[in-house]
């Protein structure tokens, strides 16, 4: 039985009579730019958040560049990211002139650790970019209360959390400004690039609509230089299609984690950190190869991805089993962003733990469609191979 990392036409297949109609509802319609299509999306997915300000752009990552033009960050300041996380959080801040500076994470939860974050605040911090990596939200109690205190810009990094929650409240509405990615793999993704940017603030919202038409208002008139940030009404005629499934995607995802955790979590060389939620990382006996996700809140946990930890340097041997066996993985991500190439000019710093997890770190399949015996299948290979490291 061959499992892949995901399959994205078990999803698409599905829903391909609707999404056939919606291509052929913009085609006719001779509005590919802008227009209902567009407006409805951001009204649709301003549901999921909570909020009455979104507005739809052509990517994920330009929904993040957007964030911060919107918060006027610039060659003077310093921005910090998670250390461990997807490029463009830092290569935003790059491409605006200004610094990233890296914080540490959670070795369990893989998100930013407040009092790592705190440390790096200097007199030219201008904002904070929490990422709510794999699907669950960061501590945002200490961050926004860390950020309130030094007067910091609170820029929400949702590319991998639509559709989770903070305390009960959406990702995306934690902060000053949010971005969101529909990447074709995300919890809600689209056919091709496209992303969302979230305001809390009638300003901010209104400036970045104009800076999403390359600063223009009225026509042909520009305030100052904004870009093309546009989504095309097919991608947002596709989306809608998804956006009604989304709880139910979800839950398929929370289901296959929670099969994974039941499967995995007696095997003696399995750590499975506590679930308690004020508890710093908890100390991994040396014994252990196999480290289970922390989810702090599994109700309000997405799963964008289900990430264990390989001790031991056995990750390749691991994944070179999963393999032979017909299983998908990806190590997402390799590389802590304060080791890669192109930042060694902003003197990163060091971030122990956002290295150590780099070099474990094995992401298995969870996509919602998985049925109950391929995720068993896929704790049934671990467990295989455990069993041969015990023999060993």
């Amino acid at each position: 039985m061959k499992i892949p990392l995901f399959d994205l036409t078990r999803q698409n297949d599905v829903l391909m009579p609707d999404l056939l109609a919606a291509s052929e509802r913009v085609i006719r319609s001779g509005q590919f730019i802008l227009g209902e299509e567009l407006e409805k999306l951001e009204e649709e997915a301003a549901e999921l958040f909570e909020s009455t300000r979104s507005l739809a752009v052509s990517s994920g990552t330009d929904a993040l560049l957007l964030t911060m033009m919107t918060a006027g960050i610039g060659p003077s300041d310093e921005v910090i990211v998670p250390d461990f996380t997807f490029f463009c959080t830092a290569g935003c801040v790059a491409r605006l002139g200004a610094r990233p500076v890296f914080a540490d994470i959670c070795p369990e939860t893989f998100n930013m650790l407040p009092e790592s974050f705190e440390s790096r605040i200097t007199d030219r911090t201008k904002a904070v970019v929490p990422v709510h990596l794999f699907g669950q939200a960061a501590p945002m109690v200490q961050i926004n209360e860390i950020a309130k205190k030094n007067d910091l810009v609170v820029i929400e990094d949702c590319a991998q959390s639509i559709g989770a929650k903070f305390q009960g409240k959406p990702t995306g509405m934690l902060g000053d400004l949010a971005a969101v990615s529909f990447f074709p793999t995300k919890n809600l993704g689209g056919f091709g690039d496209g992303g969302l940017l979230l305001a809390k603030s009638d300003n901010d919202f209104d400036r970045a609509k104009i800076l999403r038409v390359h600063g223009m208002k009225p026509k042909y008139f520009h305030g100052e230089i904004g870009a093309n940030f546009r989504m095309d009404a097919l991608q947002a005629a596709l989306l809608r299609i998804k956006v009604p499934h989304l709880d139910s995607y979800n839950r398929s995802r929370r289901k296959n984690a929670s099969l994974y955790q039941d499967c995995l979590k007696d095997h003696s060389l399995v750590h499975l950190p506590p679930a308690d939620s004020d508890a710093g990382a908890s100390e991994v006996d040396s014994s252990k190869l196999l480290v289970l996700p922390k989810a702090r809140a599994p109700e309000e946990c997405i799963w964008n991805q289900f990430t264990v930890r390989v001790t031991h340097g056995l990750r390749d041997d691991f994944r070179s089993f999963l393999s032979n066996h017909g299983i998908g993985s990806e190590i997402y991500y390799p590389l802590p962003l304060s080791q890669q190439t192109c930042f060694a000019y902003a003197n990163p710093g060091h971030c122990p733990n956002a290295i150590q997890v780099s070099k474990e770190c094995v992401s298995l399949p969870i996509f919602p469609e998985l049925r109950t015996d391929e995720v068993e299948r896929v704790a049934e290979i671990v467990r295989s191979w455990l069993d041969l490291q015990h023999l060993n």
